[in-house]
């Protein structure tokens, strides 16, 4: 395959990992957080973009070591361990980055940033890679369209949830059982978008 057609379907997969393949609502990855850090819209966009810098970054990380040190000493069974090991390295230089630039957001954030390292979104993307046998140019366009997905769908949940909090809600849904409702309806909207574009 050529460079441009590889480019051509790194573009297809990246705007289907947004759309269509959202990590979050089509897969249900990185649940944890999207509920924790989602009530508020400047914490939940401070996280949204770490975890689009984060998963871009490591799914290129990833797929480099798969490549060129897994495969050829045919070590492909550690591809979990050194994923993990590779997505905490750099989960903790994204933390004291922006500890370093942003007090602020750092304390925001709280125990959720760490829990980057342990957002299944993380790894389940550099999953999917190998899975699909993504290119590296591809990978980089499924890489950023995941991170995209899952910052529009907390953001759209942080937006929601700051105006239900003004609104009366039955005792029984306030709290996770509206959140997870809002996050069925989101989930829905999205499946309405399958077929328009096939990214695997």
């Amino acid at each position: 395959m050529n460079v441009g057609a590889e480019i051509q379907q790194a573009f297809v997969v990246c705007i289907s990992a947004v759309f269509t393949q959202n990590i979050l609502l089509a897969y249900f990855l990185g649940l944890c957080p999207f509920i924790g850090v989602s009530r508020e819209i400047k914490t939940a966009f401070g996280l949204g973009l770490a975890v689009i810098f984060v998963l871009t970054a490591t799914v290129m990380l990833n797929w480099l070591a798969y490549r060129y040190v897994l495969e050829p000493l045919g070590l492909e069974f550690f591809r979990f361990i050194l994923f993990i090991i590779i997505i905490a390295a750099f989960v903790q230089f994204t933390e004291m980055a922006i500890e370093r630039f942003s007090p602020f957001l750092y304390q925001k954030l709280g125990v959720f940033l760490p829990l980057i390292t342990v957002n299944c979104a993380i790894l389940g993307a550099s999953l999917f890679m190998v899975i699909r046998n993504y290119s590296f140019i591809v990978t980089i366009g499924w890489g950023l369209g995941s991170g995209t997905g899952w910052f529009l769908a907390i953001m759209a949940m942080a937006g929601i949830r700051q105006r239900l909090a003004h609104e009366r809600i039955p005792r029984g849904l306030q709290g996770p059982g509206i959140t997870l409702i809002i996050a069925g309806l989101m989930a829905l909207a999205f499946i309405g978008f399958t077929g328009v574009l096939q990214g695997r």
